[in-house]
């Protein structure tokens, strides 16, 4: 084979040649069809090749689509800005735009820190976050992040930011059930914040629904409030990392409105451009951003192409689009579907220990032992071996780390574009059972020995 000058994900792996895309499935060269039941990385929310985004495309780079933010604003930037303070009926009425989500976490957690130094509190720089998160592959992001596995390289040079047990009822880190638990798992950050010193902390962030640390686990109803009552009391702000959540990937606009509260902050990416174009952002209240007005008037932050016209302009015909659609109504009947159809596959496999999460943000965690929540022996990456017979199936799927140490586990996530219809729904179920049929032969005919 011709040596490849890309660096991939595996170096010396080998990956489909990329064609073209349309709606919920994507092809190759091979012209062999998949059905994008990941979006990518939980990104593709209105889908492939969606033409009117192609056009806006078009229409921004005929005008111009790149300026320096510190010399011009643009038309898109702020049509960008007005229509997410609309989205979130004005609650929201500040963004700063960067380029991915790691880039927006770590922008939210340096706004956090400005904001108490802006009020004469500047004591007030430490973050502290949940164990079985992810926030981002930049070291801020990743100092935020209790993912081990994606930590373990970087140990030495990251902050000991991760100091929150999070809510997994299937493996409640206090041996407690869900009813009767009292909500230790959000009195823990109470904990922690009088370890640390409430004068020491600025903010606590968060994923409503966490993501790829932990594949899809939505808190049980209550968490969050007590979260937010949490960090009023000691005047901590809560960022929430909406970067795989926002727009409607759980049916809302906000995944953080299924439990009714308002964060300072919050940060998004993915969903936010479809992947059409990459985009991010971090926004905030009025309160976030008060004393900076009143004081510097200027956040240390920003990237060269940040507030870029050609991705906000992008940015926007994709929100446009989610509106004029109803895209967040039919993701939140399209995930009730979806769900009801796994939860009954799931009863035919006894390596399925637990279906999990909100809207078509659906997490699946393999077990050995169905009753006892025995996971895998470690060293066999049961995740990857799913992976890779799914993309046999034609049926793309998005890994996630799992289990209460977030090494020893294996799951899955499934979330395809939120157009997806009921037909396609049926379809991606019967790629699935293949699959899973096809792994249930190799538990029979092969160890799994690490």
């Amino acid at each position: 084979m011709k040596h490849s000058s890309l660096i991939k994900p595996v170096l010396d792996g080998e990956y489909p040649m990329i064609s073209h895309g349309k709606g919920v499935y994507l092809y190759d060269t091979d012209e062999k069809e998949y059905l994008d039941a990941a979006s990518g990385a939980v990104t593709a929310n209105i889908g492939h090749g969606v033409e009117e985004i192609a056009t806006a495309m078009v229409e921004q780079a005929k005008q111009v689509s790149f300026v320096y933010r510190s010399q011009f604003t643009s038309e898109a930037a702020e049509a960008l800005a007005s229509k997410i303070a609309a989205m979130t009926d004005d609650r929201y009425t500040w963004s700063f735009f960067v380029n991915s989500g790691s880039e927006a976490t770590e922008t939210a957690l340096k706004i956090a820190i400005q904001h108490w130094q802006e009020k004469g509190k500047p004591k007030k720089n430490r973050i502290i976050s949940r164990w079985m998160s992810y926030h981002g592959i930049t070291l801020g992001a990743l100092s935020m992040s209790g993912h081990p596995l994606r930590r373990e390289r970087f140990t030495a040079i990251l902050e000991s930011y991760p100091a929150v047990s999070p809510p997994y009822c299937y493996r409640c880190p206090y041996n407690l059930e869900e009813t009767s638990c009292g909500l230790a798992c959000a009195a823990d950050l109470e904990s922690a914040i009088r370890r640390i010193g409430p004068d020491n902390v600025a903010a606590f962030i968060a994923e409503p629904v966490i993501g790829a640390a932990g594949a899809a686990i939505a808190p049980p109803d209550g968490y969050f409030p007590e979260i937010k009552r949490i960090c009023e009391k000691y005047e901590v702000l809560f960022i929430a990392d909406e970067v795989m959540t926002g727009f409607g990937r759980t049916g809302k606009m906000l995944a953080c409105d299924h439990w009714g509260v308002e964060p300072d902050i919050i940060t998004f990416g993915k969903g936010m451009s479809g992947g059409y174009t990459p985009i991010a952002a971090a926004v905030m209240t009025d309160k976030v951003i008060e004393p900076i007005l009143n004081g510097s008037k200027s956040i240390m932050g920003g990237h060269t192409f940040s507030a870029n016209p050609q991705s906000c302009a992008v940015s926007l015909a994709v929100l446009e689009y989610l509106e004029k659609n109803g895209i967040f109504e039919k993701a939140a009947t399209a995930g009730v579907y979806l769900r009801n159809l796994l939860d009954k596959l799931a009863s035919r496999y006894s390596f399925i220990g637990d279906v999990r999460g909100k809207g078509l943000l659906i997490g699946i965690e393999f077990v050995k032992d169905q009753k006892a929540k025995e996971p895998f022996p470690a060293g066999i990456d049961i995740t990857n071996k799913i992976i890779g017979l799914a993309a046999d199936n034609g049926l793309l799927l998005y890994p996630a780390a799992a289990g209460l140490d977030g090494v020893t586990g294996a799951a899955i996530i499934i979330s395809p574009p939120l157009s997806i219809n009921k037909r396609e729904i049926e379809e991606l179920i019967r790629r699935l059972k293949n699959t899973f049929s096809q792994f249930a032969e190799t538990l029979l005919s092969e160890p799994m020995t690490p």
